[in-house]
């Protein structure tokens, strides 16, 4: 598996001046929520063989050939392609005949709003998860209107759009689950991938916290490591090999989404949030917010409710 990760400033930077200008690529900005969509009629003939730090979901019409990890597909077929950001994949046409969308969208994009709440606990965008989904003539147009309307939305110049956008890619996440993304059989996964599947289900199952009286019970890698019955050390190694980073990093990234979550859409005061996520002393949460954002919780607050 290759440990290359290409950022989406990686992707800009290689793309057309055409597609450029009509992604609007310079509308970028590194560690802002990002989301942008095009059609693949502009796509490359050959993407890298590498994993992303970005979740992206297409719609191939077209032939060509995936490489997803150690498995060679061969496309013919319409389908719909969710890989997850942690597997190495590469894309090669066979021929120039490509149509349908690709949307791509960061993490801060996916992690800090709500309408995307219900998806975490899913199978989407994860290893397990076999990323095609073959579209029969009754779904090709379903699945159409959903990027059409997130492409509509991204040219034009509503206040709006973006919120707007969050809806229909949700719906579109929704449209997919009802077509039953497959998980691969558990046995069938390198023992890998198995820890972090059991250890990804622990943390998102903690996940969202509901109320001051019941605070985050496992905040550590020890916790997490206890808990499946494993050596803290073979934790970190598996989950450091299946995403490139460190389970402390991961535990991190997941109470900075929820402190987020619960500092716009509870009216807790920061004490109460800090100290269910974890935090004895009101400090503490600051000092670990702001290390993290680069912003205190009350400044997130204050300028967060203005802008939703």
């Amino acid at each position: 598996m290759s440990q290359e990760l290409e950022t989406i400033a990686d992707y800009y930077s290689k793309i057309s001046s055409e597609q450029a200008e009509l992604m609007n690529s310079n509308s970028f900005e590194q560690d802002k929520e990002h989301f942008n969509i095009s059609l693949r009629k502009y796509c490359s003939f050959r993407s890298p063989y590498t994993r992303r730090d970005y979740y992206k979901i297409s719609l191939f019409i077209g032939e060509g050939i995936l490489r997803y990890g150690d498995k060679e597909i061969h496309v013919s077929k319409p389908m719909l392609f969710i890989p997850s950001p942690h597997i190495s994949y590469t894309w090669e046409c066979k021929t120039s005949l490509q149509e349908g969308f690709f949307c791509l969208f960061n993490q801060q994009f996916f992690a800090e709003n709500k309408e995307f709440e219900v998806f975490k606990k899913t199978s989407l965008f994860k290893e397990w998860t076999y990323p095609l989904i073959e579209l029969n003539e009754e779904q090709i147009p379903i699945a159409l209107s959903y990027f059409e309307q997130m492409y509509r939305l991204n040219q034009s110049k509503y206040s709006l759009r973006f919120h707007s956008i969050r809806n229909h890619l949700a719906a579109l996440l929704h449209y997919i689950l009802e077509l039953e993304a497959t998980e691969i059989r558990v046995n069938d996964l390198p023992s890998n991938i198995r820890l972090y599947k059991r250890f990804d289900e622990l943390l998102n199952n903690q996940f969202p916290v509901d109320s001051p009286a019941h605070p985050l019970s496992m905040k550590s890698p020890s916790n997490y490591a206890h808990q499946l019955n494993v050596h803290v050390n073979h934790l970190n190694l598996s989950v450091k090999s299946v995403t490139n980073q460190t389970t402390t990093q991961i535990i991190k990234q997941k109470i900075v989404e929820e402190a987020k979550s619960l500092l716009l859409y509870t009216d807790w005061d920061i004490a109460q949030v800090g100290y269910t996520l974890g935090f004895d002393e009101p400090t503490h949460f600051n000092n670990f917010f702001k290390k993290h954002t680069s912003i205190s919780p009350l400044k997130f607050k204050q300028v967060r409710k203005v802008v939703i």
